[in-house]
Order: structure tokens, then C-alpha cells, then sequence
């Protein structure tokens, strides 16, 4: 868990890969990795979530020469 950020009524969880390639920092993600991002998220919840709060899983991909990719609300558990 890299970053976690509000917005308004939204709690996102975000994972930063960065990679060399677009292809690496796909593969960066499995679904090995997302799940222990989803178990950080759900351990830090309690300390940032507001009632009437929406929490999503984001993620977001640097690659060099190329502008950050954001993927929002990875993870539909």
C-alpha cells in the first residue's frame, strides 16, 4: 500500500508499480500481489473510514517516458 487518499466520500487504496516496460508493470500486479494490497486495505480502513464512505482499490503505473497509468477501483472483491 503506497498511498491512501480522499476524495470527498471516496477512500482509495493505492498500489504504485514502477517498471521499466508497460508489459512489466502489468505483470507487476498479479492477482497474488493485489490480494495482499486488499489485506492492507482492509487492516487500514478502520483508522480513515467515514460513515457513508465509498473505499476502492486503485493502482498506479510509471513507466518511463510515458505519462502515469491509472487504473481506478481494481479490485470488485
Amino acid at each position: 500500500m503506497d498511498i491512501v487518499a480522499r476524495r470527498r466520500a471516496v477512500l482509495a487504496f493505492i498500489e504504485v508499480k514502477a517498471r521499466s516496460t508497460s508489459e512489466a508493470a502489468a505483470m507487476s500486479l498479479d492477482a497474488w500481489r493485489l490480494r495482499r494490497v486488499v489485506v492492507a486495505a482492509e487492516r487500514l480502513a478502520p483508522r480513515y473510514l467515514r460513515p457513508g464512505d465509498d473505499v476502492r482499490i486503485d493502482a498506479i503505473f510509471i513507466v518511463p517516458r510515458k505519462f502515469p497509468r491509472h487504473l481506478p477501483n481494481i479490485w470488485h472483491g
